[in-house]
């Protein structure tokens, strides 16, 4: 895979510098990629990621967000035909805090079907569905929240 003038100015990014990732993209275009992750949760775990070397979902052009949503649903077609995947966790990791290990924003599809135990002990639904020690928060309460970050969406 060759590189874009982007790439080849960032001297720091293993997306952008390591040659093994780079012979590794499963499919590209002028705006993104898809590559196999080295440390997949289930077998297909698939990582998309832009070209051009930016950090954050915010740094993304709209063509690249376009481009990366279509290539996540290609890349989901292969891999129910590949692996017979009957669902996806689709995910990104935001800032350090937020477990970004790479400064390169990528879009990670997990395979996943019956069965399959690739999630132990770093499992994204037990941190977004309510597994019983979490009670629902009161509608009055949600109201609050809603016109709390109504209020502060930029224009």
């Amino acid at each position: 895979m060759t590189t874009t003038p982007a790439q080849q100015e960032n001297t720091t990014c293993v997306y952008c510098t390591i040659p093994e990732i780079l012979e590794r993209a499963i499919w590209k275009d002028d705006l993104v990629w898809a590559f196999p992750t080295n440390i997949p949760i289930t077998e297909g775990h698939t990582l998309i990621s832009p070209r051009r070397c930016v950090k954050t979902l915010a740094d993304l052009t709209d063509a690249e967000r376009l481009a990366i949503l279509s290539c996540a649903d290609r890349i989901m077609v292969a891999l129910r035909s590949a692996y017979g995947a009957e669902g996806f966790n689709c995910v990104w990791n935001q800032e350090k805090l937020a477990g970004q290990s790479v400064p390169h924003f990528h879009l990670h599809i997990i395979p996943r079907k019956e069965g399959d135990t690739g999630l132990l002990g770093y499992d994204p639904r037990s941190m977004l569905y309510r597994t019983g020690d979490r009670e629902p928060t009161a509608e009055e309460v949600l109201a609050v929240v809603t016109k709390t970050i109504q209020d502060t969406l930029p224009e």
